[in-house]
């Protein structure tokens, strides 16, 4: 019912400046090992269409989810440099950086250099004709520039606005640069993360980028749904920023400190109030997870594992007591542990309800049945590239067949097309942006 609202309300407000067939021009690549459809109509959000200036990873993120599910995605890069994540190698695909290829697939990429006049005015025609608007440029930057948001709301009223920064528009580190790696650190997460003694690790993949971008999808699906039924447009206060991603993730250790005043700790891969809830070693060295989240798994456990007088023993029959009594249970589970191998371990526990797994390398995982079987690695041919594999989307809808594929732009690669199709510049206008340096177009 909201997406048939929604398409309504789109098509219905922009049914003259929205030529169904130019909306409709997809050219999406042959091959790829999920079964998708190269027909945007068939994403919830066929209809949507995002102006993203953002770059690296938590814009990108974001709108490249929004491309997953139908919505025409508009990248905007710098002339001559573009994304700051088309560097981050080795390793590199022909030219492309696998780090740009992963969070960048279903865009358009256009190549416009915002402060000069014609590339300023650019952004401000495709903000007319756009519904989202996604920036993560230090705060005031755009405004400067006269691209903040109260000018573009003065030109769209009806736009949804997501600025993302690293620590927030306001306050004490407003002018900071603010990245995942700093963020996590101040924010909480590399406290918590690393062996229990040691040092702390930071996490292995950019998580609270990652998360900013799901929670700036989501806080825009919900704006396009508030304005389904207002009309208005509005900004998302995404832009209270990485920081307060991060904080919020921090869930129970902050609860633990806010409320019980317990301070966090490292504890590897174990945690503070769970018992047993981490990795053990095995016969042959590899490494078994183990998380028995409540007293009835625990006694399934025991009693898979040969060990069934652990239910009965007093210090282990609730998980309060598990926890205080954390060192003597496991040093009991690891000596049966390392009986077997991982093999054996993972037979035996396969018909059970305890929650396990081994800890599984790229290889691994990319070849895990299960992952195999959830068609998680998707793969579309690239111009420059051949074909190109990342890991695929994990939602699907069970009234659309698929999403609309296509490979992460080149840089450019869709300047004159845009311009043309959807602002419907002349090829003179756009080769005077060009030599006034105000666009680049692939060769």
């Amino acid at each position: 019912m909201f997406r048939k609202g929604l398409q309504n309300l789109l098509f219905s407000r922009r049914e003259a400046r929205w030529p169904v067939s130019a909306r409709n021009a997809v050219h999406d690549p042959p091959g790829c090992c999920r079964s998708l459809s190269s027909d945007v109509s068939n994403g919830p959000l066929h209809g949507v269409r995002v102006l993203d200036i953002s770059r690296i990873v938590a814009g990108p993120f974001c709108t490249m989810l929004l491309g997953d599910l139908g919505a025409e995605v508009i990248k905007v890069e710098q002339p001559g440099q573009g994304d700051d994540t088309r560097t981050y190698g080795p390793p590199f695909v022909e030219d492309q950086a696998c780090y740009y290829l992963a969070v960048n697939r279903n865009k358009k990429g256009i190549a416009v250099n915002i402060k000069t006049p014609g590339g300023k005015q650019i952004i401000q025609d495709l903000v007319k004709k756009s519904d989202v608007f996604v920036e993560n440029f230090p705060p005031g930057k755009l405004d400067k520039l006269g691209l903040g948001y109260k000018d573009l709301m003065s030109l769209a009223p009806s736009l949804i606005h997501c600025s993302v920064t690293g620590f927030g528009p306001d306050g004490p580190y407003a002018d900071r640069p603010g990245i995942d790696l700093i963020v996590s650190a101040i924010g909480g997460l590399i406290h918590t993360t690393g062996p229990e003694g040691g040092d702390p690790c930071s996490v292995g993949v950019a998580i609270t980028d990652i998360c900013t971008g799901l929670y700036a999808k989501g806080a825009i699906t919900a704006a396009l749904y508030h304005r389904e039924k207002t009309g208005v447009g509005q900004k998302i206060e995404c832009d209270r920023d990485l920081l307060s991603t991060q904080v919020s993730l921090l869930t129970h250790h902050a609860a633990n400190y806010l409320s019980a005043g317990l301070e966090s700790k490292r504890l590897g891969i174990g945690r503070q109030s769970i018992v047993p809830y981490q990795d053990f070693q095995t016969k042959d060295g590899q490494r078994l997870i183990i998380g028995a989240v409540n007293d009835f798994l625990f006694k399934v456990l025991c009693k898979v594992i040969d060990l069934n007088h652990l239910a009965d023993d007093d210090r282990f029959q609730t998980n309060e007591k598990r926890v205080l009594n954390k060192t003597d249970l496991v040093e009991i589970l690891q000596a049966r542990f390392s009986e077997e191998s991982l093999a054996d371990w993972l037979e035996l526990l396969g018909g059970t309800r305890v929650p396990h797994g081994p800890i599984q390398s790229m290889d691994q995982v990319f070849n895990d049945p299960q992952v195999i079987h959830n068609n998680m690695i998707l793969q579309m041919e690239h111009a420059t590239t051949g074909s190109v594999k990342v890991a695929g989307p994990a939602v699907t809808y069970s009234s659309n067949s698929g999403f609309q594929h296509r490979p992460p732009p080149r840089l450019g690669e869709h300047t004159t097309e845009v311009l043309t199709d959807t602002l419907g510049m002349t090829h003179e206008h756009i080769e005077r942006l060009k030599i006034e340096g105000a666009i680049a177009c692939e060769s």
